[in-house]
């Protein structure tokens, strides 16, 4: 798809040099795909502390163990 876009020279001409690309085009989008893999990696990092477990959950018991030897045992975290 093609586009105009008003973009500040120098940001490109210095995105462009460290890159190494010598492509504008390609240099926007792999901007663009980073853009969104970080934003989209902000996220999952916004959920940190926020899924409770009951006080009686230790991990470490459960190290070692199949499905199945945990299996109704484990407790199940509070959403």
């Amino acid at each position: 798809m093609e586009t105009n876009l008003a973009i500040d020279k120098a940001l490109l001409r210095d995105a462009l040099q460290i890159s190494g690309m010598k492509a504008e085009s390609e240099m926007i989008n792999m901007a663009l795909a980073e853009f969104i893999k970080r934003r989209s990696g902000e996220d999952v990092i916004a959920l940190f502390d926020t899924v409770e477990y009951y006080e009686n959950y230790d991990y470490k018991k459960l190290r070692g163990k199949s499905i199945e030897e945990m299996a109704c045992k484990a407790p199940i975290p509070i959403f």
